[in-house]
Formats: structure tokens, sequence, C-alpha cells
């Protein structure tokens, strides 16, 4: 009987309950045996590792639904972790501790849940898990993962951050006045566009994009409405301004006479009934983790791409994209996704005269 440990590392979004439960009830049918570890590496720095036994009893189906993460992601200020492993220069006993931990539980594969920076960090630290084989799956919603279609959380980040949007447009109307929604996304402006264009928004600012900010100021004053939402990325900057991007946009407008307040979603769009897509490529990704084991491989991702699951190289994954330095771990480097230039939402939008910058 094999012995498969999950872990969820990184940012919480919706869909990870999702990916452990099918996880759990493929390996159920494989006759494997499936154990969680709790609060991700934070788990592994005791002596005794955290983790518990899944099953049915633990996790039913109703809870697969919700956000968060049934297993947490760590991050506890009292243990040790990556970040704090580099600012004291202890990241060789760190990695010890945790490969010390991981043989303990003894498993026989490990499947890791995370964004870019986990897996980069995986990666990067791929020596610990030399006694196992480890599956990676892609999760963040702010797809900014490269090599695969979409990431576990993203459909429904957009669903929260599109609801969020439609109701700001009803106060919006009433009071004739304009909302600067800031969106997250980090470096990647997927998240902002996707949400953005569903939502209709009158403008969509996001980092891959130069904008002319008083181009955007006279594309607001010469709109037919006199209210509506000017979405902003929050990985755009504006050149000789600091503060919060929404911020730096709401005071341009401002100052050019037009109403408007800022609006902040944050974690809203982590959180939200997992939508239906979500839970359908939390299924597929969940099966083809364990594929994956079953035919042993290591140190891969499990992707969609072109409409097919499939997984790729954690190597690739890392050298692909645009590389970038994390900002909260020294001598990390991840490698972004962005949208492309030729992305055929920024077609859509243009086309529906929606202000998205100078792509010209």
């Amino acid at each position: 009987m094999k012995k498969i440990g999950i872990m969820t590392t990184g940012g919480d979004c919706s869909g990870l309950n999702s990916v452990i439960y099918n996880i759990m009830r493929g390996a159920k049918k494989r006759g494997w045996a499936v154990y969680g570890i709790l609060d991700g590496t934070d788990g592994l720095i005791p002596e005794k590792p955290n983790i518990i036994r899944l099953d049915q009893d633990v996790l039913p189906q109703e809870y697969s639904f919700i956000a968060g993460s049934f297993l947490r992601n760590g991050n506890n200020s009292q243990n040790n972790n990556f970040e704090k492993a580099v600012q004291t220069n202890k990241v060789a006993q760190f990695t010890k501790q945790l490969k010390k931990s991981l043989a303990k539980i003894n498993l026989d594969a490990l499947i890791l849940i995370g964004g870019n920076g986990s897996l980069s960090l995986a990666w990067q630290n791929r020596d610990m898990y030399s006694d196992m084989q480890l599956v990676c799956i892609p999760k963040t919603i702010d797809m900014d993962i490269p090599l695969t279609d979409i990431t576990i959380g993203f459909d429904t980040a957009v669903s929260q951050l599109t609801r969020f949007c439609d109701d700001l447009l009803l106060t919006a109307r009433s009071h004739h006045r304009w909302f600067v929604v800031q969106s997250m996304g980090r470096k990647c402006g997927m998240l902002a566009l996707t949400a953005g264009v569903a939502s209709g928004a009158s403008a969509i600012l996001i980092p891959e994009i130069k904008f002319d900010v008083d181009k955007l100021v006279k594309h607001i004053q010469s709109s037919d409405s006199d209210y509506g939402i000017i979405m902003v990325s929050e990985g755009i900057s504006l050149r000789g301004h600091s503060g919060e991007p929404a911020t730096m946009i709401s005071r341009k407008l401002t100052a050019a006479g037009i109403a408007n307040r800022t609006a902040f979603p944050e974690h809203i769009q982590r959180a939200g009934n997992t939508t239906p897509n979500d839970r359908i490529l939390a299924s597929q990704m969940a099966i083809a983790a364990l594929d994956a084991i079953a035919n042993n491989e290591t140190y891969v991702m499990t992707a969609l791409q072109n409409g097919e699951i499939t997984t790729v190289g954690l190597d690739a994954v890392v050298n692909a994209g645009k590389p970038s330095r994390d900002p909260n771990i020294s001598g990390l480097i991840i490698s972004d996704a962005i949208v492309d230039d030729d992305n055929p939402l920024l077609i859509a939008a243009d086309e529906m005269g929606i202000y998205i910058g100078e792509t010209k």
C-alpha cells in the first residue's frame, strides 16, 4: 500500500479543499493511504510532525466546496519558515529538519499544492524530497504560474471579484460615481483583466500594458455614462507617485473633477464557495497527480494545456515565463506567467471600448 502525503502552502484560495477531497477519494479507490500535513512546512518543524490520516469522516464531501484549506497553509509566526531561515542564514539547518520530518512520516509520495513561490522553493530545495516522489498541483488566484492554462482557485476568484463589482455598480449609478477597484494578482494582470471584462469595466489597468493616465482621464470624461468601474491590478505603477495603485488613480480622477471612490475587495477574492469549474479542475488535477505517482513520475506539476490535463517537469515550470525576485525570500527567483499582448481578452476589451492602455 502506497502512503501519500498532501501539503498546501503559500496563500490560500478556494478550490484547495476540492483538490484534497478528490485526492483522498481517488487514493482510496487505489488502496492507498493518505495523510495531510497540517500548516504546510510549519507542520514539519516539530519533532513530531503534525499530520492526520485523511478519510471521509475527517473531510466529508460537503466541506470540500468551501474556501481556504482544511489542512491550513501555515505561516505561524512562532515557527521557522523559509523566509526566516534565509534571514538568519540557516537554510541548510531548516531544510535538514524538514527532510528529517518527512523521513519520519515515511511517505512514498508527496503532493504539494502551491503557487509559483512554493513551486520555485520546492525545486530549489528538491533534495528534501529525494526519498519520495514529488508531484505539484498549481493553485493561485493570480494565474501567474507558467505552462498551465489555468490554476486552481482562479475561476472562483474571478467570480468573487465580478460579483463585488456588480454590487458596486448599483451604488455607483445611484450617486453618479466611479469606483476604482483594486484587484489582487501581484505582477500578473490576468485576474483584473478577466473580472474587468466580465463586469463590463470602463477601464482596466494591468502591469503588462503601459497606460497614459491623462488618456485614462479623457476616456472617462468622454464616456456616455457618469458612473462605472475602473479595474486596477495591484501590480501597476504610476511614475512619480507612491501608495496603493487604486489610490493613485483615484487622486488623478479627483484632480480632474471626476467623482470617484476606491474599493478594495482584498481577501474576498480568495473566499467564496468553489465554483463548478474549479471543482471540475480540482478533480482532474487530483487524478492526474495520482496517475503521476502510479507512473513513478517525480518533480512534476499537473497542468491544463490546450484542453488536456497533463504533467510537466518542475524544472521546465521554474525556467519558463518572466523571472522575478521573490519580495520576501532573498535569492529566490520566481518565474511569472504574464498576460501576453495577443491575449484574446485584451482584444475583446478593446472592441468593447474599454480603456486598457497604450497597446499600439
